[in-house]
C-alpha cells in the first residue's frame, strides 16, 4: 500500500492568480513585470521548470524555487479509447490520486478535472465516492490537471490546444470554493490560458445552496450544472443523501436566485438508472419541476456508467431513455441525451482510481 506521507511542502504556484502571483512579486521586491513575465513563461510558454525563465535572474529563479513547484502531478496510469477519449490517473505529492479525463468533442478539446480526492456526498450511484474524502485539491493541482493534459499536445508539436473545461470529476467543486475559484480565474485570464468562461462548466449536487447564491456574485459567465438526476425528495434521497439536508424546495430556491441574478442558463444533469428514475411518470414530474423555469434551463439525460461496486444499477435501455426523453420534448423542456465517451475504459468517474488503489492493496498483501 502507498503510504500518504507528505514529501513536497512547497505549493503549486499554479495556484496563484495573476494578481497574486504580482502581488507575491513585489512583496519580494521585485517589479511587477517580472512577475508578469513568470506568467507568460508559465501559460503561454509553458514552460516545466523556473530554470527554462532564461529572462529572469539567477537570484529571482532561486527564489521562486525556495517557495514554489511548478508541476505537483506526477501520471501514473495513461488509458486511451477508441473514441479518442483518455483518462489520466496522477499522483500527488502526498501519493493520493486523482482522475483527469480528455474529451474529443466538435467544438475542441474538453477536459474534465477533479476538485477532492474521494468525496463524502454519498450519492449511492456513483464510483467517485466509493472511497471517501481524504482532502481538498488545491488550486495549483487543479490547473496543474489541464497543464499537464496540454503538455501532451506540445511535446508532439500537435497544433491544439485544451478549450473547454468541466468541473465534473472526483469531488463537489463547492466543498472547495476557494481553490476552485482561484482555478476558474488562473484558466480565464486572458493573458495566460484564456479558457473562455462560457467554455467552462462547473458541475454541484447542491448540497450547499447557499454557495450557489455565493456563486451568483462572482461575476464569471462559467455555466453552472445541478446534478439532480429526480424530480423528487423521497426518490433524490434515496440517490443522493445529501437530500436530507438540502432538499428540492431549499435547491431550487437557490437556483432561482442564480438565474435571477446572473440571467444564466442552469443546466440539469439526470443519469438514467433502470427501474430506479426513468419511468414516463418521473418524466411528467422532471418536466413539471423544469417547465416554469424552462426559458433558462437546459437537461443533460446521460446514460449511466455501470460501478462494480454499486450492482443495484443498471443502465436504462434506449428504449426507456427515447420514451423519458419524448416526454420531456412534449413538454416543451430543453433536453438532449448526452453523447458517450470513453465506454471502452474506466468510463465512471472515480473506477480508475478506486482499481489503482485495490492493486496496489493486492500487491503488498
Amino acid at each position: 500500500m502507498i503510504e500518504n506521507t507528505q514529501t513536497e511542502t512547497r505549493p503549486s504556484i499554479y495556484g496563484l492568480t495573476r494578481d497574486q502571483l504580482i502581488e507575491w512579486a513585489q512583496e519580494n521586491g521585485e517589479k511587477k513585470f517580472r512577475a508578469t513575465q513568470v506568467w507568460d513563461w508559465l501559460y503561454r510558454k509553458r514552460v516545466q521548470s523556473f530554470e527554462e525563465m532564461t529572462n529572469l535572474s539567477q537570484a529571482f529563479i532561486a527564489k521562486l524555487n525556495e517557495n514554489f513547484i511548478i508541476n505537483p502531478l506526477q501520471q501514473v496510469v495513461v488509458q486511451e479509447s477508441e473514441d479518442g477519449t483518455v483518462k489520466y490517473l496522477f499522483m500527488l505529492p502526498d501519493k493520493v490520486m486523482i482522475e483527469t479525463v480528455l474529451m474529443r468533442q466538435a467544438y475542441g478539446l474538453s477536459v474534465c478535472v477533479t476538485t477532492q480526492v474521494g468525496c463524502n456526498m454519498g450519492c449511492t450511484f456513483c464510483a467517485s465516492g466509493i472511497l471517501k474524502k481524504e482532502r481538498d485539491v488545491t488550486a495549483g493541482e487543479i490547473v496543474s490537471q489541464i497543464m499537464l493534459v496540454q503538455k501532451y499536445f506540445d511535446e508532439r508539436g500537435l497544433d491544439e490546444r485544451v478549450s473547454h473545461i468541466v468541473v465534473m470529476g472526483i469531488g463537489e467543486p463547492f466543498d472547495n470554493y476557494e481553490h476552485l475559484m482561484n482555478f476558474l480565474r488562473v484558466i480565464n485570464d486572458d493573458n495566460g490560458l484564456a479558457i473562455g468562461a462560457r467554455h467552462i462548466t462547473v458541475s454541484t449536487c447542491g448540497f450547499m445552496p447557499k454557495k450557489i447564491k455565493e456563486f451568483a456574485h462572482e461575476n464569471l459567465q462559467v455555466n453552472l450544472a445541478i446534478s439532480l438526476h429526480a424530480p423528487n425528495n423521497a426518490l433524490r434521497t434515496s440517490l443522493m443523501r445529501i437530500t436530507r439536508n438540502a432538499p428540492l424546495e431549499k435547491l431550487f430556491e437557490a437556483i432561482d436566485y442564480y438565474t435571477e441574478t446572473t440571467n444564466r442558463r442552469v443546466t440539469y444533469e439526470y443519469i438514467m438508472l433502470s427501474g430506479e428514475n426513468d419511468s414516463p411518470e418521473i418524466a411528467q414530474q422532471l418536466a413539471d419541476l423544469i417547465k416554469p423555469r424552462n426559458k433558462l434551463s437546459y437537461v443533460n439525460l446521460i446514460p449511466y456508467n455501470p460501478v462494480a461496486e454499486h450492482i443495484k444499477y443498471e443502465r436504462s435501455t434506449k428504449n426507456d431513455t427515447t420514451k423519458f426523453y419524448d416526454v420531456l420534448k412534449k413538454n416543451g423542456i430543453n433536453c438532449v441525451v448526452r453523447q458517450e465517451h470513453g465506454t471502452d475504459i474506466d468510463a465512471a468517474c472515480g473506477q480508475l482510481r478506486s482499481k489503482q488503489i485495490k492493486k496496489n492493496k493486492a500487491n503488498i498483501a
